[in-house]
């Protein structure tokens, strides 16, 4: 009985290719999936960069453009201190329902009430009936605010308008 002989190869011989593997079924269809996952999803960044820097270029809390701050009544976030550190901000639309030459007390359309501690250059001008945007500082159960813009156009620079507002806009910040 003879065995089939398999050719020896040459000492030094560069080694034959092993033959590829087709993909199987199911790993196509996974590839598939995987491929339109990352389109549609690349698709959509595009388009909501877009959109959004087309229609709302206002800039909202922490400096962000538009996406869907613009309209925000009220809110808190967080902010870096500038000095390695991190601060809790509070932004807030409403009306000025309290004022004095050292607070605020400004309600939002939705009943959200919040008292601000504000310096005498804050107060002047604003009066009772106003609507604001303020922002502020959060420590304990103290507000105070960094920024009192009268009207809703709201804080103009990242930090939370501290910047220069646009010329002919009334602002106050101090």
């Amino acid at each position: 009985m003879s065995t089939p002989s398999t050719p020896d190869p040459t000492w030094g011989a560069t080694p034959a290719p092993a033959p590829k593997q087709a993909w199987s079924p199911g790993r196509k269809i996974a590839a598939g999936a995987v491929a339109a996952v990352i389109v549609a999803g690349g698709g959509a960044a595009v388009w909501a960069a877009s959109s959004s820097a087309a229609t709302d270029t206002q800039a909202g809390p922490g400096g962000m453009p538009g996406g869907g701050l613009g309209g925000a009544l009220h809110g808190e976030y967080v902010a870096s201190d500038g000095n390695g550190g991190y601060v809790t901000k509070i932004m807030q639309t409403g009306e000025v329902t309290e004022l004095s030459a050292t607070s605020l007390t400004a309600k939002s359309d939705d009943g959200f009430s919040k008292t601000y501690t504000i310096t005498s250059a804050q107060a002047t001008g604003l009066a009772t009936g106003d609507t604001v945007t303020v922002v502020a500082t959060e420590s304990g159960t103290t507000a105070t605010a960094t920024s009192v813009t009268d009207g809703e156009a709201g804080p103009q620079a990242p930090g939370g308008g501290q910047g220069t507002p646009p010329s002919g806009a009334p602002a106050r910040t101090g």
